[in-house]
């Protein structure tokens, strides 16, 4: 087939033009195909890191769950620290590491070590501004401020424990943290400051035995 002047011209300004942006041209496919090759790496491997911190977080689960009559053993409470640890480590922008990390903290409760207690609900706190599939939710902040006030007190720190408690706003958590600001005015011999929490704690909507006989020692 003939190639006329025109065709010629179109010929030479597309050698021309290849010339001069071929190269970049060929960057850039490259560029998308590894770009596209390297987001589907990416989404596999952290999948395959979001089902292993489910694995473990399983693992502290089979052993917490236990029929009611049935108390954690010495050896239960010290796999689950050691699980938490490790989704700690290993995966700590998971949701599954906070979630751990009450648990552990439990666990450490029970075990009578309030100091790393402690560090497992601060742990919690200090990692909850999040990572790439983490979904902490703010009742599990709560409930983890919450939890930490209560260790507090435990150790014998009840100005601490105000301290921290009064910079939470409880929102839907208000029975716990108002009770627990009246345990931590018994603590400091402050009984009318506790009468008026506790009385807080019942409008907010709490009717639990021990908190009505909190409130009748005190009446005693």
């Amino acid at each position: 087939m003939a190639i006329d002047s025109a065709d010629e011209e179109n010929i030479e300004a597309l050698k021309k033009w290849w010339q001069e942006n071929g190269k970049q041209l060929l960057i850039s496919v490259f560029a998308i195909i590894g770009g596209l090759v390297g987001w589907n790496f990416y989404q596999s491997s952290e999948q395959e890191s979001l089902n292993a911190a489910s694995d473990l977080y399983e693992e502290i689960l089979a052993l917490t769950v236990k029929d009611q009559n049935e108390a954690l053993s010495d050896s239960d409470r010290e796999k689950i620290i050691s699980y938490s640890q490790q989704l700690r480590e290993e995966y700590p922008a998971s949701s599954y590491a906070s979630f751990g990390s009450l648990f552990a903290a439990a666990a450490e409760v029970e075990n009578g070590n309030l100091e790393q207690a402690e560090i497992s609900l601060n742990w919690v706190l200090e990692n909850s501004s999040g990572g790439i599939f983490s979904d902490t939710e703010e009742g599990l902040l709560l409930a983890t401020k919450l939890r930490l006030g209560r260790v507090l007190l435990a150790q014998g720190d009840a100005e601490r424990a105000l301290d921290f408690i009064n910079t939470v706003d409880p929102k839907e958590f208000e029975t716990g943290f108002a009770e627990l600001r009246g345990d931590i005015y018994v603590a400091l011999d402050q009984p009318n400051d506790a009468r008026d929490a506790y009385a807080v704690a019942q409008q907010a909507g709490s009717n639990s035995d021990a908190l009505r006989m909190k409130i009748q020692e005190l009446a005693n």
